[in-house]
């Protein structure tokens, strides 16, 4: 009997070319997130210039926004080392051959998906899933 599209068994995991084309994508984004990464730690340890021959008010308004922006910069480059630490996670994934699948449903993740957001593990339905508990 031949198999047809609806005998054939479900796909438990991508090719080997297809892992290929995920780690490139993945890589890339690596390259650029490490990048960002540095480019935020700099900013953070960048001190604002000095104004202290300025008035102090405006030294007082100064210091409160190197402040705040310094904060946001350090919330941003925390950010940024939790994408690369997933994206890193996502490329160990593809050396073991378990990228791409769902740790929720246990299926293959659209590749649609994993090529807008590679570094996910579940499914857009488990998700929003995970929304409801």
């Amino acid at each position: 009997m031949a198999e047809t599209e609806d005998t054939k068994p479900a796909k438990t995991r991508y090719s080997d070319e297809e892992l290929e084309e995920f780690r490139e994508i993945i890589e890339m984004k690596l390259k650029k997130a490490r990048k960002n990464l540095e480019l935020l730690n700099e900013a953070v340890a960048n001190s604002a210039e000095d104004v202290s021959d300025t008035s102090p008010t405006f030294k007082q308004l100064d210091d409160s926004m190197e402040v705040r922006s310094k904060e946001e910069n350090a919330r941003q480059a925390a950010r940024q080392q939790k994408f690369i630490k997933d994206l890193e996670a996502a490329l160990i994934r593809i050396e073991n051959k378990t990228y791409g699948i769902c740790k929720v449903t246990g299926k293959l993740i659209p590749k649609e998906r994993l090529r807008i957001v590679p570094h996910t593990t579940m499914s857009v339905e488990a998700k929003r899933g995970q929304g409801r508990k």
